[in-house]
């Protein structure tokens, strides 16, 4: 059999839409598009959980099985599940709940990274919504305008939220995420999370907006400003990186930031990032390098432990500074992963043993490197930097 999956998108239906449902013995979708179109002789399963749905489009057994379905199905819509369940499917598809959006605002929008938290967690999208300058969010009971403004708490971000998109109380408001989350949606409603509500984005050549970022990682210490050397060093950070494993969807903490290199580092990957500092000259330069590299850090002045409460839940810690007291703390928020940076020897045992007591896996290495320095006369010798114990701890 085939299944003919019909897009719904408020204006009329796409062409060749009328026909099947004119032959439609069983048509499958939200209660608002069965009663906006489904016909009368028609039997009709009213979409919650999917399951039951799919064991009846299977068991139905001819070629006059609709879903109807919100914008283009194919878009993290219901195609993907009716394939999976092994049925062969017609796809007239509408417009993008994100298309409709953009347009409503009047924006480009194939800069946008578009993120669903429908029936999923929310905590990855909102963090690719801390991380990136401008987001689509595809929402859901319990992962909507309010929860995902109550999450931005902390960072600067307009949302446009559309309620009843192509319905007949279609609305548009843009508000700041910290009042959105003192409010009550209708729904469905979906949003855009904007850095910058009357920025127009560069021209690009690659939809979203790559993560990937130029010129690669592990950067050159002069490519961030810093205090008389107080930057952790290129070879360090490739290390931490590769332990940190900083991505879209995931939060990092750099704790002891110092010029915030590392956490730099991290939201040019694609992760979210709040950079803990107690130094107000540090500081500044996390911001300032933040900026230079086109990044969004958080910063949060203070220091650990004291500055870490209530901050959001991360995936990953970095702690490049503080005492076996910082460390252990960090340890018992209970990220996936966490990497401690030491330059003096006996701060290791303790670091160890307070991961260990948090229920880490517990791995570490010092990293000693030497750097090709020319000498006059077109010679070259070896420079040694000064070397770091990296230890780093993966939650069991």
């Amino acid at each position: 059999m085939t299944v003919t999956v019909i897009g719904v998108d408020g204006a009329g239906l796409p062409p060749g839409s009328d026909a099947a449902l004119a032959q439609a013995t069983l048509v499958v979708g939200a209660r608002r598009h069965l009663t906006a179109h489904a016909p009368n002789a028609a039997r009709t399963i009213e979409l919650g959980p999917l399951e039951p749905a799919l064991a009846q489009l299977r068991a139905h057994g001819s070629d006059s099985a609709v879903v109807l379905a919100s914008g283009d199905p194919g878009y993290f819509g219901v195609l993907r599940a009716l394939r999976e369940a092994g049925l062969d499917v017609t796809v007239r598809p509408a417009l993008s709940s994100v298309q409709r959006l953009a347009a409503l605002v009047g924006r480009p929008w194939d800069d946008l990274a578009v993120v669903s938290a429908h029936g999923r967690a929310l905590r990855p999208a909102l963090n690719v919504c801390r991380a990136r300058p401008a987001v689509a969010v595809l929402t859901g009971p319990g992962a909507g305008p309010a929860e995902i403004g109550a999450g931005l708490a902390g960072w600067r971000r307009t949302l446009a939220v559309a309620e009843d998109l192509g319905g007949p109380d279609e609305k548009l408001t843009m508000i700041d995420a910290t009042q959105a989350a003192r409010q009550s949606w209708r729904e469905p409603n979906v949003l855009l999370c904007l850095a910058d509500a009357g920025e127009v984005p560069d021209r690009g050549w690659y939809a979203g907006g790559t993560t990937v970022p130029v010129g690669g990682w592990a950067l050159p210490e002069e490519d961030f400003a810093h205090r008389d050397g107080m930057v952790t060093k290129a070879e360090v950070r490739a290390v931490a990186l590769a332990r940190l494993a900083p991505r879209p969807g995931t939060l990092v903490w750099d704790v002891g930031a110092g010029s915030g290199a590392v956490g730099v580092e991290c939201a040019r990957l694609g992760s979210a990032v709040i950079a803990v500092e107690r130094d107000a000259g540090q500081g500044v330069r996390v911001v300032a390098n933040a900026a230079r590299h086109g990044v969004d850090v958080r910063l949060v002045d203070g220091g650990a432990p004291e500055a870490l409460a209530g901050l959001p839940e991360p995936d990953a810690i970095f702690v490049g500074g503080g005492g076996p007291n910082v460390v252990r703390a960090c340890a018992e928020i209970g990220a996936e992963r966490i990497v401690v940076a030491l330059a003096a020897i006996d701060r290791m045992a303790p670091a160890r043993d307070n991961l260990r007591w948090a229920g880490y896996d517990v791995h570490g290495t010092q990293i000693n490197a030497a750097r090709l320095v020319d000498l006059p006369g077109g010679a070259s010798r070896l420079e040694a930097t000064n070397p770091v114990l990296l230890l780093w701890g993966i939650k069991e």
